[in-house]
């Protein structure tokens, strides 16, 4: 069953773009990942996913059941995380934890306590006082507090320190593994690597790519970091090269022993080769659209 369904998606504000055409299908039970920059359209997705505004054309569905017209009956069984979070001035977190268990009927005492002690969220702080980190505990936890079948999460770890970034993937990856689905928004690719199993890159709202996660990062190019120096004119295929102090690094996607010969030809004191991360392989989507490298 396809949990989130689109097709030819497109939402345009006036003349300008928002996204256009997208063809998605998400899996339940996915642990899924969006990517892309500030301005590609990510947020515009899960807005016009939610029914926070309407799409110009194309169609939606979540569970089955069309994003507009069905909207109440789709957001009880979704949490949505967004990117930043706003409150009742004059609440305190509490109260406002509440408000989100009472508006889903729900008894959610058991999971919120839970949730609390594990974000180390201080319940009787008014909201106006808390960090942005805090503020974004506040939103996980009414996110997650109903136990929802489906996870939207937009930049969900944005002011959230380390450890607590650490805390909130532990606690995602376990509602997974229970069976829920998981739709995460982000630009940071180290997120997506370590937790998605499959990815879709966005550029300029169009979609560029989808497939697994190890998949997007395959790639016949290597990352060669060598200290020294060496011909490395006389080569092809070296691309991003990049000169710091008297090390040299760069992607290669010719032949290896062209390589070796290459460096032999130098005075080389210490060489590395490794697969690129998904980061080099997603700012290469970015450059040149669907091309390997």
């Amino acid at each position: 069953m396809n949990v989130i369904e689109l097709s030819k998606l497109t939402k345009y504000y006036g003349k300008a773009r928002g996204i256009i055409d997208l063809d998605l299908s998400i899996k339940e039970g996915e642990f899924f990942g969006f990517i892309g920059p500030n301005g590609a359209g990510k947020s515009t997705t899960i807005r016009t996913l939610l029914g926070l505004i309407s799409p110009t054309s194309g169609h939606a569905s979540i569970f089955g059941m069309d994003t507009v017209r069905e909207n109440t009956k789709i957001l009880a069984d979704v949490g949505y995380l967004p990117s930043e979070s706003v409150f009742y001035p004059g609440m305190k977190v509490k109260e406002i934890i509440k408000l989100s268990a009472d508006l889903r009927k729900k008894d959610c005492r058991t999971t919120t306590e839970e949730l609390c002690e594990r974000l180390q969220l201080d319940v009787n702080r008014k909201a106006d006082e808390l960090s942005f980190g805090n503020r974004k505990k506040v939103a996980i936890v009414s996110a997650l507090l109903h136990d929802p079948k489906l996870l939207i999460l937009d930049e969900p770890t944005s002011g959230l320190d380390p450890l607590m970034q650490r805390e909130f993937f532990r606690i995602i990856r376990e509602r997974n593994e229970k069976g829920t689905t998981v739709f995460l928004s982000s630009h940071i690719l180290s997120e997506i690597q370590r937790n998605c199993t499959r990815a879709a890159i966005i550029r300029e709202g169009r979609l560029i790519a989808c497939d697994r996660v190890e998949n997007l990062s395959k790639t016949t190019a290597k990352r060669v970091t060598i200290h020294g120096h060496a011909p490395l004119d006389q080569l092809t295929g070296v691309r991003d090269l990049k000169e710091t102090d008297d090390a040299f690094s760069f992607l290669y996607n010719g032949e290896i022993q062209k390589l070796l010969q290459t460096l032999s030809q130098g005075t080389i004191t210490d060489l590395s080769i490794s697969e690129p991360d998904l980061e080099e392989i997603f700012l290469h989507y970015y450059e040149s659209g669907k091309e390997q490298l």
